[in-house]
């Protein structure tokens, strides 16, 4: 992994140009290291990212703009601008713009590990994606989904 460099990544803009999009959202990496990885990140209405836990991750979410719906361990909150959420390795999380309007926020990992690569892995993949790919695709990279509540 390339060291940091110090600068400004322009607003709008990603390292080296990169902008992925993640199933409908739109995630703008703004630093990578081996330590951390940081991104901008717009949720579009009704678009989510499914229960799920980083076993070797801390994940924050800084609150730009709108409302987002997090649930913690089962426990639903609403975060608004201004709000930090904070996702300790191990916890299960789930991420709902629940409102009609557009959700932007900073997000950063610590360490990165294989968040990056798995950003790259689900680019594009667009909503016809198998749900059981994408599954598959991010236990690979130390992302594991959890089942539905229905499916237990």
């Amino acid at each position: 992994m390339t060291p940091m460099t110090a600068g400004i990544t322009r607003a709008g803009e990603g390292i080296e140009g990169v902008r992925w999009n993640i199933l409908g959202q739109t995630y703008i990496p703004k630093q990578l290291t081996e330590s951390s990885l940081s991104w901008h990140a717009t949720f579009p209405p009704g678009t989510f990212v499914p229960p799920h836990i980083h076993p070797t991750q801390d994940e924050f979410l800084y609150i730009l703009q709108g409302q987002l719906t997090a649930v913690l361990d089962g426990q639903e909150s609403v975060a608004e601008p201004g709000d930090t959420i904070r996702l300790p390795r191990g916890q299960p999380h789930g991420l709902f713009n629940r409102s009609d309007a557009d959700v932007k926020c900073f997000f950063w990992v610590s360490p990165a590990r294989r968040l990056y690569d798995l950003f790259w892995a689900l680019h594009n993949l667009g909503p016809q994606a198998n749900p059981a790919d994408v599954v598959a695709i991010s236990a690979k990279h130390e992302v594991d989904f959890l089942p539905p509540p229905d499916a237990e």
